[in-house]
């Protein structure tokens, strides 16, 4: 029936949509899933499924790569009868998006289950995001992040900040409602700029304690209250490196969901060449110091710990592709290329 039912609202945002894209016909259908309750609980029962373990998401390794699979939810259904609470659980999933035939993707937690059991079941094991993210194929990586975010937010925004009294999520979880006053929650990020320093000739990266071992990124930091982007570069590169900025440049930006859930705003910032002495807050950053076109070079052909110096220390890496500071210093690279052409 619910097969059926998609079906038919699938040819009539068909007929009405006929001339728009495909992207903004998936758009609209996810507006509606969000929207209405009943449609979203429909979908539930053909969508498909991504796992999560206390916040870690699920993943196969066939061969030599890692992938996110897809549980049905007639598999989901067979794996929580398992447990004798399977209506229970499905309803505490949320829509992170759909395809482009409108087949809806859900995350859902299971962390009060026994991991072991699902595992076996269906053949992997539940992974520390942090390890997921840069294992995984790039396109599946932004979508485990919004999943996790999304699911943490839930988590932690159970109660009504001002009566104290439980919420209650919409099915598709794209808000949460406090029937006592009426409130209404939805799901935040917070911002921050990542902005890699130049002098013209020279890229300035640091480290913070819980980096790992040689590893040396761009700056970061969140964005006060009232600030503009502009001012927050500003603000950050004085704070932990004791430079001044001169002038800005806005590169893109990304999702990133550590601490929680944050936008990333990634920047380039150039300073004066004449006041480049680093005075670094030690409150903040482990290291910062200037690297030269060559370093950068040599630091982003390195593999994580595989280069030791003669004090045992780990030669400078930085870090992978899915993580925007790489864009930041590639993009660096290019200009400094170029200029050298």
């Amino acid at each position: 029936m619910a097969a059926i039912y998609q079906a038919v609202y699938r040819r009539a945002s068909s007929l009405m949509c006929r001339f728009h894209s495909t992207y903004v016909r998936k758009i609209r259908y996810l507006n509606d899933l969000k929207e209405d309750d009943s449609l979203c609980r429909q979908a539930q029962t053909s969508g498909t499924f991504y796992l999560f373990h206390n916040l870690s998401p699920f993943l196969q390794e066939v061969g030599k790569q890692y992938l996110v699979p897809q549980v049905s939810a007639a598999e989901i259904k067979r794996i929580l009868e398992k447990f004798k609470e399977a209506e229970q659980w499905i309803e505490k999933s949320v829509l992170i998006g759909c395809s482009d035939e409108h087949v809806p993707h859900f995350a859902l937690d299971l962390g009060a289950l026994e991991k072991s059991v699902i595992e076996s079941e269906l053949k992997g094991s539940f992974t520390d995001l942090r390890k997921a993210l840069f294992v995984v194929d790039q396109k599946d990586s932004p979508l485990l992040a919004s999943a996790q975010s999304l699911l943490r937010w839930h988590d932690s925004h159970q109660y009504c900040s001002k009566t104290g009294q439980p919420t209650q999520k919409n099915v598709a979880g794209s808000k949460r409602v406090c029937h006592a006053s009426g409130i209404i929650y939805y799901p935040q990020m917070s911002p921050v700029v990542i902005t890699l320093v130049s002098d013209g000739s020279r890229c300035l990266l640091a480290r913070q304690p819980s980096f790992p071992q040689g590893m040396y990124s761009a700056l970061s930091g969140f964005c006060d209250m009232g600030e503009n982007v502009e001012e927050t570069v500003r603000r950050e590169v004085a704070e932990e490196v004791g430079l001044e900025v001169e002038s800005f440049q806005y590169s893109a930006s990304q999702h990133w969901p550590f601490p929680s859930s944050c936008l990333m705003i990634a920047c380039h910032a150039l300073v004066r060449e004449q006041q480049t002495e680093i005075s670094m807050n030690s409150l903040e950053l482990e290291e910062a110091r200037w690297f030269d076109l060559e370093e950068i070079m040599k630091g982003l052909k390195r593999k994580p710990g595989s280069s030791k110096q003669e004090d045992g220390s780990l030669l400078p890496w930085f870090p992978p592709k899915q993580a925007i500071a790489h864009q930041l210093i590639w993009e660096w690279v290019k200009q400094q290329t170029s200029q050298l052409a």
